[in-house]
């Protein structure tokens, strides 16, 4: 556990752990110490001559003075390590977070990523606060009497030293099975977090519907299997608790027993069985401390193990000596991809002509997201190369990457902040007239306008107080005011109402003047008016060309255009 939390801690900041186990350890001695001067102690109090005592309550009250200040210090310094603990673990979590490749992030990473910056950090942060001074202690103080009582009375002494590894077997097995139930019950608490989240961000839609909490079985499923794990968990940590227990007493009855035959065979005096039982009952206690901070320590574990698991995920590598590219063409070179062992991408080879449009085409699945995915280097290629002015993606610096693609999703994430905040997001240093240039282009100065506040209007979390369409035009917005040489619109315009849609066809062909552009589309205009046209299916490029050349082909695009010409014709009749 020890090690395992200064893993997560990382070298710098493991420092202060170790000092607090070393005082700890220290602590935990001298109480052992003073039960084992007790012996002693008792004896010459409880003998002929009391006065025989004294020099032993002299070492007794040192040991205790020694135990007090080192246990305050201890203290001290655990609530200390503790606040550090959270600190370090919310920025080493932050640190990871922006360095994983952006492919890490799926849905349901959101319940568990949310889960591990809360309720993990202030779990871990209670080990050196709370829980590590009784579990050293009852590692180290029972060790120590047991030493004591092997030179006090060797034939008690021996019941206990033979019984302790029974002990810990039994709290060694329950804590396994606390551990096992505490897997579980993550797992479940993941689930649960993503599913309420998904429950509040799809308020709207399941109340359009008339679709209530008590009707949403996804949550409710996830919630009920939560409150299951919930009591495995106890009944595992119950019945650990009750069996370490009851073995405790076993012990300090036998010790007892055969205390009182020995006692009473004339081979034990009075005073060493009475301090023999002091040791005894001291030797129990810090270890049934131990047992009922078990689950706690399990639970910890549990969380420490998601933090660590977090930390150790592997990052794409970074180049040593980065390459600058040299233009914006994009070339894939007979790339290959596939998640979980699924292949999606076959052999993908294709060119984006710099200043150019492409608009890439094909039946859901195929993998046109993945493409787009793949530029940007969410993930590395299984084989293959992914260039960019000539440059292979993995040889150029991140921060350079992402500096030159700019990205607008279908899916559309804006940040609880105001409007303006959101639209700079593509270039913070923005002057006010180039935020205004990006909003015309976008087609959003009719939202602007109606806002309360304008620019300063805030959108509230995930930009709830604004419209899907509306949220799609700020995305496009911050791409614009980005600038980048490449743009890629993954179905951008799809949540557009046709005024709209038009203001952005208009930008979409002054950015095919001035940058690389791939389009994943389905509007008619957008695809018609492509530069090139490239045909997604069974995970490579089927075909290519222009519109007017891939029509006459008949094959599978001239399909999919008479399919949405047709479509162009369907209304809703009232009968």
């Amino acid at each position: 556990m020890i090690r395992a939390l200064s893993a997560a801690l990382g070298p710098a900041q493991a420092g202060p752990l170790r000092r607090l186990l070393i005082l700890l350890v220290a602590a935990a001695t001298a109480q052992g110490v003073a039960y084992a001067l007790l012996v002693p102690l008792l004896r010459g109090a409880l003998g002929e001559r009391p006065a025989a005592a004294l020099p032993w309550l002299a070492a007794f009250g040192v040991a205790v003075a020694c135990y007090a200040a080192l246990t305050w210090s201890g203290q001290y310094l655990g609530f200390a390590t503790g606040q550090s603990v959270a600190r370090v673990l919310h920025q080493r979590l932050g640190e990871k977070i922006a360095q994983l490749p952006l492919g890490w992030f799926g849905p349901a990473r959101t319940g568990e990523v949310s889960r591990l910056a809360s309720q993990s950090v202030l779990q871990l942060m209670n080990v050196p606060a709370h829980l590590m001074r009784p579990i050293v202690t009852a590692a180290v103080t029972p060790l120590v009497v047991v030493l004591a009582l092997l030179v006090v009375e060797p034939r008690l002494g021996t019941a206990v030293a033979v019984a302790a590894p029974l002990l810990l077997l039994i709290l060694r097995v329950s804590n396994r099975a606390v551990a096992r139930a505490d897997a579980d019950r993550h797992r479940v608490m993941d689930d649960a977090a993503a599913r309420i989240v998904e429950f509040a961000q799809a308020q709207p839609l399941l109340r359009a519907y008339g679709r209530t909490a008590r009707e949403h079985r996804l949550l409710d499923d996830a919630l009920l299997a939560q409150s299951r794990a919930d009591h495995a968990l106890l009944g595992r940590a119950v019945v650990g608790l009750v069996s370490f227990g009851f073995a405790v007493r076993v012990l300090l009855g036998t010790v007892l027993l055969l205390g009182v035959y020995l006692a009473i065979g004339g081979a034990l005096d009075a005073a060493t069985l009475t301090a023999v039982l002091v040791l005894t009952v001291r030797f129990t206690e810090p270890l049934a401390t131990a047992a009922e901070l078990g689950a706690s320590l399990r639970m910890a574990a549990g969380h420490l193990a998601g933090v660590n698991r977090v930390l150790r995920a592997a990052t794409l590598p970074e180049p040593r000596q980065p390459r600058r590219p040299d233009g914006s063409e994009v070339v894939f070179d007979d790339v290959r991809f596939g998640y979980d062992g699924r292949p999606v991408l076959r052999g993908v080879s294709f060119t984006l002509p710099q200043r150019s449009m492409t608009a890439l085409v094909g039946p859901s699945g195929a993998g046109k997201t993945t493409v787009a995915r793949l530029l940007a280097r969410f993930w590395d290629a299984d084989a293959g190369a992914v260039r960019v002015g000539g440059v292979d993606v993995r040889d150029m610096a991140p921060a350079d990457l992402a500096s030159r693609v700019s990205f607008v999703f279908q899916d559309v994430y804006l940040f609880d902040g105001t409007l303006a905040d959101n639209i700079r997001l593509g270039r913070p240093d923005a002057d006010d007239d180039e935020v205004r240039e990006a909003i015309d282009r976008a087609g959003l100065a009719d939202v602007v306008a109606d806002l309360p506040a304008g620019l300063d209007t805030p959108v509230g979390e995930g930009g709830t107080a604004l419209s899907g369409g509306q949220r799609q035009r700020v995305s496009i917005a911050r791409a614009l005011l980005k600038n980048a040489p490449i743009v890629v619109l993954d179905e951008a315009t799809a949540s557009l109402d046709a005024e709209a849609d038009a203001a952005v066809q208009t930008a979409v062909a002054a950015l095919a003047r001035r940058a690389t552009l791939l389009v994943i589309a389905h509007r008619l205009q957008t695809v018609q008016a492509a530069d090139q046209i490239l045909v997604l299916s069974d995970g490579r490029i089927s075909d290519r060309g222009t519109h007017d050349e891939l029509v006459d082909r008949d094959g599978l695009y001239a399909s999919f255009w008479r399919e949405r010409v047709e479509s162009q014709g369907w209304r809703l009749v009232d009968r």
